[in-house]
């Protein structure tokens, strides 16, 4: 065996040695063009006239209440997804029940249907002419064009996320844990606390990450329901249109710098929770926490 099928061997793979480095800088040129550069655009942009233009443009009464609304939002809608996502994921990983896949179903209806369509029904059940918008309105309810009717738009465009995340890992998992601590007197709140949410912490704490980033990135649902008050039904994301569409470009990066800023942690902290939850599977299964690369010997000459 020469140096060179060694050397594949090692790499699990036939192909040339060419080949591989053209796929890598493929794939590199790939994110730079689509990925770095924008979102480096972004800071440059918002940055372009200094520091005091970039705090400027978020100081600004419109993005401050752009910024809070949008808070605001996420930390109502996250806890309910959180709720919602471990209820559906329980139930549709340990039991087994007629209408389990029209659950399922419904769980991963918000992935296929439009958010704009997802504000439209929102629109159309709550709107003023909607189905309950005479009694709302003579109730003096507001729920389009105001606070609550963005974050049914958000609880609706984020509900796959936490339920998707851990629906595979606790059916992965299975029910002997589960079973065996009810065997042993366990309550199941002791069950789930003790038990099944250890198993499940850093699949439940990326889903919720990926769904916190998607609450306050949300555009197309919120846009609808929203009515685009300045200073009362503007989030962050739709604060940076109308400033860019006013041509007020830094002050509309600026706002955009937050978005990507938290593009960036949402990043570092999914690649975190990813290891963790490798390193704890590997110790589960009896493996070391880095598992060395496989060697070929080379037989003698």
């Amino acid at each position: 065996m020469n140096t060179r099928t060694v050397r594949r061997a090692r790499a699990g793979t036939t192909e040339a040695s060419w080949v591989r480095w053209l796929l890598i800088g493929l794939a590199l040129a790939f994110m730079l063009l689509f990925l770095v550069l924008p979102l480096a655009a972004v800071f440059a942009e918002a940055l372009r006239k200094g520091f005091g233009a970039y705090l400027e443009g978020l100081r600004e009464p419109d993005a401050w209440s752009a910024i809070q609304l949008t808070l605001l939002t996420a930390v109502i809608a996250v806890p309910l997804n959180l709720v919602f996502g471990v209820a559906a994921a329980w139930c549709i990983a340990k039991y087994e029940f007629r209408g389990k896949a029209f659950l399922t179903t419904l769980v991963d209806l918000p992935f296929s249907v439009s958010p704009v369509v997802a504000g439209l029904t929102y629109v159309l059940i709550f709107g003023a002419n909607g189905w309950f918008g005479p009694w709302l309105a003579a109730h003096d309810i507001k729920i389009i064009f105001a606070v609550p009717g963005i974050v049914l738009a958000t609880v609706f465009v984020t509900f796959p996320f936490i339920a998707r995340e851990l629906i595979p890992l606790m059916q992965a998992q299975g029910n002997d844990e589960e079973q065996a601590a009810i065997v042993l007197g366990a309550t199941g709140w002791q069950t789930f606390w003790y038990v099944t949410l250890p198993n499940i912490k850093w699949g439940l704490l990326y889903g919720v990450i990926l769904c916190n980033a998607r609450a306050m990135g949300e555009f197309g649902a919120v846009s609808v329901v929203s009515g685009h008050i300045r200073g009362q039904t503007n989030t962050i994301p739709l604060h940076v249109e109308i400033l860019y569409n006013e041509y007020q470009s830094v002050a509309a990066f600026a706002a955009a710098s937050l978005l990507a800023l938290l593009a960036l942690v949402t990043l570092v902290i999914k690649s975190i929770a990813e290891w963790r939850s490798e390193q704890e599977l590997k110790a589960a299964a009896g493996l070391p926490p880095e598992r060395p690369a496989p060697t070929v010997a080379t037989p003698a000459r």
